[in-house]
């Protein structure tokens, strides 16, 4: 990967300085007690929110409380727990046959690397920097979701819409100090400032160093 102009890593610098401000507390909102209950909630939650999601696995858990104990339940009994997050089918067999390879290839942990967790069923690279990330602590890469894809075009930090390029311009604009946090700033600044359709500019930290502020007033 190219090394970005002295211009853009300025920008980033202030960008950062601003999202700092505007999300003081990046964390992940989805309810998880370890590695693998995050990891079984983040698949969950695609094209579902976190509120959502953590209605479901509280009961889910408290049910099937390990890898094992998922991995043998009955599909239509775990579809039921998760059928308000949507795709529910799909999920459900995602969940398990991944809590089964967790279970019988990895003894029960989670695995600690990006090349072992994007093997397993339903994980790809965003899942996977969530969770390793936020339960481990490895700065593996960059999140990218629907808002963080949104909020990096609108501050200049990209000019892609793919994903995997996205977290590429993130990764050489950001030390890798900064990729956790900065993938969680990006997702909360997303989800209730930097909205879709009605971005809260006036609220706005980012606004002074935001070349999109205001243009959806």
């Amino acid at each position: 990967m190219a090394r970005p102009s002295p211009k853009k890593l300025a920008h980033a610098r202030e960008v950062l300085a601003a999202l700092r401000e505007q999300v003081p507390e990046p964390r992940c909102e989805l309810v998880h007690r370890n590695a693998w209950e995050l990891l079984v909630a983040t698949i969950l939650s695609a094209r579902s929110t976190d509120r959502g999601v953590n209605k479901v696995t509280p009961v889910l858990f408290a049910r099937y409380p390990t890898p094992r104990a998922l991995a043998a339940a009955p599909q239509p009994a775990v579809e039921k727990l998760v059928h308000s997050t949507g795709f529910f089918r799909q999920k459900t067999k995602a969940i398990r046959e991944v809590s089964s390879a967790i279970a019988q290839r990895h003894g029960g942990v989670v695995p600690r690397t990006m090349g072992e967790l994007t093997k397993l069923r339903g994980v790809a690279r965003k899942t996977a920097n969530v969770v390793l990330g936020t339960a481990y602590g490895v700065a593996s890469g960059v999140v990218v979701d629907v808002h963080v894809t949104r909020v990096a075009e609108r501050l200049g930090l990209t000019r892609h819409q793919d994903p995997l390029k996205i977290e590429q311009d993130l990764m050489v604009l950001f030390d890798e100090s900064e990729w956790i946090d900065l993938g969680h700033r990006l997702v909360l600044h997303g989800r209730y400032t930097c909205t879709a359709r009605k971005p809260k500019c006036d609220l706005c930290a980012c606004a002074p160093v935001c070349p999109s502020a205001f243009r959806f007033s």
